[in-house]
């Protein structure tokens, strides 16, 4: 392959820069200074192709980290900040990581892999000649209490998506999204902001949700992504009058009726739509119509290179966008003879749309009966005074599991009334599911767990 045929990071953004930048709570760098400084001082040159692990507890020095890197890497591997150190030996012999970048060198000291520091003072760079390698980019999965697996991707793949929309129109945007960057979700719209055309305004961990919001006023953001659990936290904070976004788009968790009602309520001017996507099968769809689930029209092959089918009532996709591979311990195709990724996400046709109806293995078990708890969610949220909540097991000596519900009840609502919103929401459930899957017993409560992912946490009972 020719120096020409590839493209970094630093290829793609472009010559249009000005007034283009990244920040965080601390400082705004500039795109045309990012092009111009190095955040990797020193022994940046002997990065070339080695497998680095990117381990920048600092988010937008990871954004430079990522920018300098690509191209230059044999393969990256993305750590995110909340990684079980239990599992970084295993990742590290998994990735054959032979050097580490860092902003906390005295954590890594004893790893006995080369070590490059990250600094927060950047210097200006030497000019990096045309890249002639193609950096792997290597993603951990999550949802799992185990060692989790790395997904390969290739450049090309991750911005199959944002290349195939083209650069912004009009007004240049100002993206935000409350997924930190090192995960798929976050990594989508950080290469988004920068390829697309605009800014970017990023999460600060610890950041009281009232101050985030203002920082994104402040920043002028304008398109902003999270999980549903991320925006229905956001309208219980009451911080959501404080934003006037123009997109809003949700991921990473089913979208139901309620949470996208919600957010067009708070944002009546924005476009409000929902995107499935998965670190393994890359970006798949957009939805833009405000509904829940998505048309039937969409399966088969789609204009932009994806095809999906359901088998086994499971959503399988084939695209250019997928990841390649699973990478060290689990090294295997990710997809199956015909190209497929089995996405695990179980779908139900009702009329003319799919509707999401849980995960594979999120099934709850109650006598040989399966329930996903997500469809018993998408009941109890649609009452008018829920705001969350969230289906789990219970063990029972009789059926072996029985539903049980936390439920979090939306700002403003009487608590007096607490017992009748009861009776109400069991009269949705028994009325709208089957009997198996209507929950014994609702707990009103005050928060409920979301996990590093911006996923609600689910453990059973």
């Amino acid at each position: 392959m020719s120096p020409r045929e590839i493209f970094t990071l630093r290829d793609y953004l472009g010559p249009e820069l000005k007034g283009r930048s990244i920040s965080d709570a601390r400082r705004v760098v500039s795109l045309t200074t990012i092009l111009e400084q190095t955040c990797l001082v020193g022994r940046f040159g002997q990065l070339a192709g080695r497998s680095v692990l990117l381990a920048v507890a600092d988010q937008l020095i990871s954004a430079l980290a990522m920018i300098e890197i690509d191209g230059v890497a044999r393969r990256m591997l993305l750590c995110p900040p909340d990684l079980n150190a239990d599992h970084i030996e295993t990742l590290i012999d998994d990735a054959g990581i032979d050097a580490i970048v860092t902003d906390q060198p005295a954590r890594w000291a004893d790893v006995g892999v080369y070590l490059v520091v990250a600094s927060r003072a950047p210097e200006r760079a030497v000019k990096q000649a045309k890249s002639e390698r193609a950096t792997e980019w290597l993603m951990l999965t999550s949802g799992t209490s185990g060692v989790p697996k790395i997904v390969g991707h290739t450049l090309e793949g991750l911005t199959g998506a944002i290349v195939a929309d083209g650069p912004a129109r009009g007004t240049p945007p100002v993206w935000a999204t409350f997924y930190d960057i090192r995960r798929y979700g976050g990594l989508q719209i950080f290469l988004r902001a920068i390829i697309g055309g605009g800014s970017m305004v990023l999460t600060e961990p610890g950041e009281a949700l009232a101050d985030h919001v203002a920082r994104l006023n402040a920043g002028g953001v304008t398109h902003i992504s999270g999980t549903p659990s991320h925006w229905r936290k956001l309208l219980m904070s009451g911080s959501a009058a404080g934003l006037a976004p123009r997109y809003v788009r949700l991921s990473g968790e089913i979208a139901d009726q309620a949470v996208l009602d919600g957010l067009k309520g708070a944002f009546p001017e924005a476009s409000i739509g929902h995107a499935y996507a998965s670190t393994e099968a890359g970006v798949g769809f957009a939805v833009n119509d405000g509904l829940e689930g998505f048309p039937a029209s969409l399966l088969g092959q789609g204009g932009d290179g994806v095809e999906m089918k359901v088998e086994d009532g499971s959503l399988r996709i084939r695209s250019t966008r997928a990841a390649h591979a699973y990478v060290g311990r689990h090294a295997a195709a990710l997809t199956d003879n015909d190209g497929f990724v089995d996405t695990g996400d179980m779908v139900e046709l009702r009329g003319d749309r799919y509707h999401f109806v849980g995960r594979r293995g999120g099934i709850i078990n109650i006598g040989g009966l399966k329930v996903h708890p997500e469809e018993v969610e998408a009941v109890i949220n649609g009452h008018a005074d829920v705001r969350m909540s969230r289906a789990k097991s219970r063990k029972s000596p009789i059926t072996g599991s029985i539903v049980v519900a936390d439920v979090i009840l939306a700002d403003g609502c009487d608590v007096s009334r607490s017992g009748q919103i009861r009776e109400e929401i069991m009269a949705d459930c028994r009325a709208r599911l089957a009997p198996h899957k209507v929950p014994v017993m609702i707990k009103f409560v005050s928060a409920l767990d979301i996990t590093a992912a911006g996923k609600l946490a689910r453990t059973d009972a």
